[in-house]
């Protein structure tokens, strides 16, 4: 049997019709088939791979820490360098509140985690959530996922949660004194890359102070500098209590974590004693990995790139729509390497994203996809390290993939 053959027998699958792409090897910005494919990946993982596939100093901190130890106990009883000085790194780069970091195996876990430290420290146990928000898959993130339709099949799922619409004002009074947190993305990410506007992440706060409501923003796909910031809250002039991170924390490991205040954070070691614990939260390898790829992240200044990479990406993406009659023009909407381009109908869509898995004459062949709450778009979030050249191969095809769609 083909390694195909057993992926589609022996792997349990996501979709009626995975790509079924054999990826053998991947650097930089660049993934490579059995096949012999070469393909520019404007995925990253989906928003994993902030410094590139396999930077150098992220293999390098992996094959050390192999040499001294993988895993030893559960999380938060013994003293391990990784960890310690990944926490450490990260609080340095944080606002003073979030001083504490409780690591977990994904992002979904993190959520998970804030949400039981949520209602423990407050008491209450009323969560907020917003409409075509994504925090994860497992039960208690997929409560406060923002679409029915990924949450029908589920059901019951838990109670006491409540959904209102994300940038409407007027729904923020729906926040009371019951409310134990509530949680957002600090830029809705599965909608198609919808930021707050009008204020209204700030109002948010303010009803969370009003009420002593805890805040959750959920930078798990928009942290690490994908937005042009380090991290994308600071754009909008607000601190939440509770931080989520996951996806480029762990530099192409798995990795997740919930920052918080230590006075909040302390409320899970007592009452009862280890109120929240994981086998594999902070594995040595994945924070030396992490840590290894956050270093890269300051030390190449590849935050300060990315609004300029923003900048030739919306610019060449804007010529390619402007080659198409006005009624077929895609919407663009970027925040800085996480972009949208939003067509018709997801049919188009998909019709582009399938067309650029092949290379033609205009170029290499092109890794992407669409948005879980916007199928009609196509995402890019390609690594940070992309390269001005890679960003106009990788447009020169969708240009070339969005002509042939509307032509036929």
């Amino acid at each position: 049997m083909t390694n195909r053959e057993i992926f589609l027998r022996n792997v349990a699958q996501t979709s009626e019709a995975p790509l079924c792409l054999e990826i053998i090897r991947a650097e930089g910005c660049k993934l490579f088939g059995a096949d012999g494919s070469e393909y520019i990946d404007l995925i990253g993982g989906i928003s994993v791979c902030n410094v590139g596939h396999r930077h150098p100093r992220v293999i390098e901190a992996i094959k050390e820490q192999l040499d001294q130890y993988l895993h030893i106990m559960v999380y938060g009883e013994l003293v391990q360098s990784p960890q310690v000085k990944y926490a450490q790194l990260l609080t340095q780069h944080l606002p003073e509140n979030l001083n504490s970091v409780f690591f977990t195996a994904s992002g979904s876990e993190a959520t998970e985690g804030a949400m039981k430290l949520a209602k423990r420290y407050s008491n209450r146990t009323q969560i907020i959530s917003f409409k075509n928000s994504y925090h994860g898959s497992t039960q208690g993130a997929l409560s406060v996922m923002g679409s029915e339709y990924w949450q029908q099949a589920f059901r019951p799922l838990l109670p006491d949660v409540l959904q209102l619409k994300y940038n409407h004002l007027d729904d923020l009074q729906q926040i009371t004194e019951r409310t134990a947190c509530v949680i957002a993305e600090t830029i809705q990410a599965e909608a198609g890359v919808n930021p707050p506007k009008n204020d209204w992440l700030k109002a948010l706060r303010k009803r969370c102070d009003e009420t002593g409501t805890l805040l959750v923003l959920d930078e798990i796909q928009c942290g690490f500098g994908r937005n042009g910031t380090l991290w994308a809250f600071e754009q909008f002039g607000v601190v939440p209590d509770i931080l989520l991170l996951g996806k480029a924390l762990g530099g192409g490991m798995p990795l997740g974590a919930f920052i918080a205040d230590k006075k909040i954070m302390d409320v899970l070691s007592y009452d009862p004693v280890l109120g929240h614990i994981n086998t594999f939260g902070g594995h040595p390898v994945c924070c030396a990995a992490g840590l290894a790829a956050f270093h890269v992240l300051l030390d190449e200044q590849l935050v300060n790139t990315v609004k300029e990479k923003e900048q030739l990406f919306v610019s060449l993406l804007t010529q390619a729509s402007e080659a198409l009659p006005v009624a077929q023009h895609p919407v663009i909407r970027s925040c800085g390497l996480m972009i949208a381009v939003a067509f018709e109908n997801f049919e188009k869509n998909k019709q582009v994203i399938d067309g650029l898995l092949k290379a033609t004459a205009a170029g290499p062949a092109v890794f992407t996809d669409w948005f879980l709450f916007a199928a009609n778009c196509l995402r890019i979030a390609p690594p940070l390290t992309i390269s001005a050249d890679e960003i106009r191969l990788a447009c020169k095809r969708i240009a070339e993939q969005m002509l042939l769609v509307n032509a036929s």
